[in-house]
């Protein structure tokens, strides 16, 4: 089952969409792997989606500190 919202504008809608979009490929996640299990080829799929969903929300929302020199 799919969450429907309608996130705002701005960089906080944005934060919003990325984050439903997230809770939504968790679930489906969760929902392939209790149905196939966790070597199922949809299963292997989605975890590959949700990785990439949660890589972009950090490129996007966190900046990377740099470590002075030693």
């Amino acid at each position: 089952m799919e969450i429907v919202r309608f996130p705002s504008r701005g960089k906080d809608g944005k934060k919003e969409l990325l984050k439903l979009r997230l809770e939504n490929a968790r679930q489906k996640l969760y929902d392939l792997q209790a149905k196939y299990g966790l070597e199922h080829a949809l299963v292997l799929n989605q975890s590959m989606i949700l990785d990439e969903l949660i890589n972009q929300y950090n490129r996007t929302f966190y900046r990377r500190v740099k470590k002075p020199p030693a």
